[in-house]
C-alpha cells in the first residue's frame, strides 16, 4: 500500500510495483528482535487520535495566538498556518516511511540506528535524547498553557484572583499529577480518553468558529490579513514575523505519537503513518478555520495583543462575559486532554528507549505493571521531568516560550535524524507496505531543510531588549542535555549501547511474550 490518503494523493500513481505485504503484527514486532510486553488494543482510528490530539489546534493556537500578534501579526499568523503546515506535511509523510518500515515503541531513535550504515549506536543515542527532552518539553509546555489559561478563567470568574507564576507552576503540578494518575491505568482507558478528545476538539472548534462568525456585529475586513505587526522589540521587521512562526511549528509537535503507539496498534504498519498524515492533514484545515476566526474578531488590536491572555480578551471583546466563560472551558478542556497524550507518548518513548538500556535506571523504567500492562515508572518518569521544566516559570516571564521552543526543538531535531538517515541510503532503504516511491527523495529533503532553518530560528532571541526575562533558555535547556548525553557516551555508554538491541531470533522472542 502506498501514499492514498488526503494529502500527497498523486502519489498512488507512483508506488512500486512490488510493495512490501503487511506483515502481522507481532511477527514483525519479533522479527525486529522484541518480544509482545504492550496490549495492542489501539485501533485505526485510536492511532489516530493520540497525534491528532496532541498537535491540539486549539490548545496550539489560542496557548500562542498571543505570541504571533507581537510577531507577524495576522498576515503570518494565516499565511504562515498554510506555509508551515505544507512543510510539516512533508516531515510526516518522510516519518510516515519510516515508521511503516520501522512500527515500535522506539520509534525515531531505534530508526536511527537501523538506518545509519556506520556508527549506529551514536546515531540511536543522540536521536533518543533529542527525542526525550523534545516530548517532556510538550507535556511541560501544554500543562503549563493549561495552568495559564485555567487562571485566566478563575481571574474572569473572581477579579481579585491574582495571576502569578508560582501559581502557574502549582496548578500545573497538579496536572502532571492528575495526567500521570490518568495514564497509569489500561491502555483501554487512554484510548478511550483519546476518542472523546478528538470529538472535544472538532466540536469545540466548530462552536468556536460559529459563535465568532455569528455573535459579533462587526468584523474586520478581508484585507485585515494582510495586517503586520512586529511588537518584538526588534527593529528588523522580517526577523519579527519569522518569530511569528512558531506559533505553527509548536502547534505541530508530537505527530510522533502515532509512531510511538505503535507496539499498541493493530496493523501497525498501515495505521501508524495514516495516523501521522490524517492528525497533520485534518488539523491543518481546522486549524486555518479557528486561526481566521480569531484574526477576523480582533477589535482592539493594541489592547488584545498586550493582555495576558490574547485570545482570551478577543473572545470576551467579540462575544461577551459569559459566552467567553463558556468557550474558554471548551479551551481549558482540549489542552487537558493533549497533555494526557502527550504524557502517553513520552511515557513510550523512555520505556522503548530503555528497554534497549539507554536510560539512567533502565531495567526500572522499562518495567510493565502486570495488571495494567502499562509502563508505570515511565510514568512518573515523563510526569517528573516535565515538572523540572516547568519550574523557571517561579521566576521568568519568557519561561513558556522557552519550553515551547525545547518542545520544538528537540522533536524536530529528531525528526531529521532518521529521515536524513534515510536519504543518505538511498535506495538500500527497505519500506515498509506504506511508502513514497519514487518522491520519497524530494520529499525527505524538504522535510530535513525546513527543521534545520526553523530549529536555528528558535534558538535564537524571542523578545528584545535581551534581559534575564525575557532571554530564550531553550539553548541552554537543549546544551544541558546534549553536554550530559556526550559526556555520558563517551564516559561509558558508547562500549555498552550499540543501537537497539534484538533479545534473539523471531521464534526465541516470541517465546518471551508476556501477552
Amino acid at each position: 500500500m502506498t501514499v492514498s490518503d488526503s494529502a500527497f494523493p498523486g502519489l498512488s500513481r507512483t508506488r512500486q510495483r512490488e510493495a512490501p505485504a503487511a506483515l502481522d503484527d507481532d511477527a514483525t514486532l519479533h522479527a525486529m528482535g522484541y518480544p509482545r510486553k504492550l496490549t495492542r488494543r489501539f485501533r485505526a482510528f485510536d492511532n489516530f487520535a493520540i497525534s491528532f490530539t496532541i498537535i491540539n489546534i486549539i490548545s496550539g493556537i489560542f496557548s500562542s495566538f498571543g505570541h504571533g500578534m507581537n510577531a507577524g501579526g495576522p498576515l503570518v499568523l494565516v499565511f504562515g498556518w498554510i506555509g508551515v503546515s505544507l512543510m510539516v506535511l512533508t516531515i510526516g509523510a518522510s516519518m510516515g516511511e519510516i515508521a511503516s518500515a520501522y512500527p515500535t515503541s522506539g520509534a525515531l531513535y531505534f530508526s536511527a540506528g537501523k538506518l545509519a550504515k556506520s556508527h549506529k549506536g551514536a546515531w540511536s543515542w543522540y536521536t533518543g535524547w533529542l527525542n526525550f527532552v523534545g516530548q517532556v518539553g510538550g507535556t511541560a509546555a501544554t500543562g503549563y498553557a493549561a495552568a495559564t489559561f485555567i487562571q485566566a478563567f478563575v481571574a474572569m470568574q473572581w477579579p481579585s484572583y491574582e495571576v502569578t507564576g508560582e501559581h502557574t507552576v502549582f496548578i500545573t503540578a497538579v496536572i502532571l499529577l492528575l495526567q500521570g494518575l490518568a495514564n497509569t491505568y489500561t491502555v483501554q482507558l487512554v484510548a478511550l480518553l483519546n476518542r472523546i478528545s478528538v470529538w472535544w476538539l472538532l466540536i469545540g472548534m466548530v462552536v468556536i468558529v460559529a459563535a465568532l462568525t455569528v455573535v459579533p456585529d462587526q468584523h474586520q475586513s478581508a484585507s485585515f490579513v494582510t495586517h503586520f505587526a512586529n511588537n518584538t522589540g526588534f527593529t528588523s521587521a522580517l526577523y519579527g514575523g519569522m518569530l511569528g512562526l512558531l506559533v505553527t511549528s509548536w502547534t505541530f509537535t508530537g505527530f510522533d505519537g502515532s509512531f510511538h503507539m505503535s507496539e499498541e496498534t493493530v496493523q501497525a504498519t498501515v495505521n501508524a503513518p495514516r495516523g501521522i498524515m490524517r492528525a497533520i492533514g485534518y488539523s491543518a484545515i481546522t486549524g486555518l478555520a479557528l486561526m481566521l476566526a480569531l484574526v477576523f474578531s480582533i477589535r482592539d488590536y493594541d489592547k488584545e495583543a498586550a493582555a495576558d491572555a490574547p485570545p482570551v480578551q478577543i473572545l470576551i471583546d467579540s462575544l461577551g462575559m459569559g459566552i467567553a466563560k463558556l468557550l474558554l472551558l471548551i479551551v481549558i478542556g482540549a489542552m487537558l486532554f493533549c497533555g494526557l497524550a502527550n504524557m502517553t507518548s513520552n511515557t513510550r518513548q523512555i520505556f522503548a528507549f530503555s528497554r534497549d538500556g539507554a536510560m539512567p535506571g533502565s531495567r526500572w523504567w522499562h518495567s510493565v505493571s502486570p495488571r495494567t500492562r502499562t509502563p508505570v515508572k515511565a510514568v512518573w518518569l515523563a510526569a517528573a521531568c516535565s515538572l523540572i521544566l516547568v519550574i523557571p516559570g517561579w521566576w521568568s516571564e519568557t519561561a513558556f516560550t522557552a519550553i515551547v521552543s525545547v518542545n520544538v526543538v528537540g522533536l524536530f531535531l529528531a525528526y531529521a535524524v532518521p529521515i536524513y538517515l534515510r536519504l543518505r541510503l538511498g535506495n538500500e532503504f527497505q519500506p515498509g507496505p506504506w511508502h513514497l516511491g519514487r518522491w520519497g527523495r524530494p520529499i525527505g529533503i524538504i522535510a530535513v531543510v525546513w527543521i534545520v532553518l526553523s530549529n536555528v530560528l528558535f534558538m535564537l532571541p524571542h523578545a528584545s531588549p535581551i534581559t534575564v526575562t525575557t532571554f530564550n533558555y531553550a539553548p541552554i535547556a537543549l546544551a544541558v542535555v546534549l553536554i550530559i548525553a556526550t559526556v555520558w557516551w563517551f564516559a561509558t555508554a558508547r562500549r555498552r549501547f550499540q543501537g537497539p538491541v534484538s533479545y534473539g531470533r523471531p521464534d526465541e522472542v516470541a517465546a518471551m511474550d508476556l501477552i
